[in-house]
């Protein structure tokens, strides 16, 4: 049970203080974080909302969003988020939703778009770079999902990612460690050639290659 009186908090859920909550965790939004990233998520929202009904939420959106970062960045369960988060069955539900939607995909790309331009770039790249990495996997991971690279001597997956100019990500796909880089190459350029009507690749090796 959330122990908030009604009257010190805003929040219309009985006894949910989400909308009077002061940062207080590393994984929480700053305030300057929040002027950039609470118009463009409020605004989306709405946007992914339009033609569907229902009432809007009842909860705080960074209350929401720094529950889930809580959730990322230190790996407890849902129901292990500190009493000062929206109720956990909200929070996941919240999740889901809006996960279900792109919301976080959508997000990363109208925030990307507004920084290139801030350093007078394009808001949609031209170019990109791709390259890869092995990272040794948990004993919890299956043996479907892993394998061994022999070359980095590393048991675990590997992240094949295409970045812009500026380093900011543009795709990513997760594969066993054991396969190989031509290979994971080729759903990342499938991903790109989706997301993006004309870009130019170039490799570690300077050669260029158009979708």
């Amino acid at each position: 049970m959330y122990l908030v009186a009604p009257e010190t908090t805003s929040c219309p859920v009985l006894g949910c203080g989400c909308r009077g909550r002061t940062a207080c965790y590393p994984s929480d939004i700053t305030d300057s974080e929040w002027e950039v990233l609470g118009p463009e998520a409020e605004q989306l929202m709405a946007e992914l909302r339009r033609g569907r009904g229902g009432r809007p939420m009842s909860h705080d959106p960074r209350a929401m969003l720094d529950a889930i970062g809580y959730v990322t960045k230190y790996a407890v369960e849902w129901r292990a988020l500190p009493v000062d988060f929206p109720p956990w069955e909200a929070v996941y539900a919240f999740f889901q939703r809006w996960n279900a939607r792109g919301l976080p995909d959508r997000l990363v790309v109208r925030l990307r778009g507004r920084l290139r331009v801030a350093m007078g770039r394009r808001e949609l790249p031209t170019a990109c770079s791709i390259d890869s990495q092995s990272v040794k996997a948990a004993d919890t991971v299956g043996a479907a999902s892993r394998g061994f690279d022999g070359g980095k001597k590393i048991n675990g997956r590997k992240r094949h990612i295409a970045v812009d100019t500026l380093g900011l990500l543009l795709a990513v796909v997760v594969t066993a460690a054991s396969v190989q880089d031509r290979d994971g190459a080729c759903p990342l350029l499938a991903m790109l050639r989706e997301r993006f009507s004309t870009i130019i690749l170039v490799s570690q090796n300077e050669q260029s290659f158009t979708l």
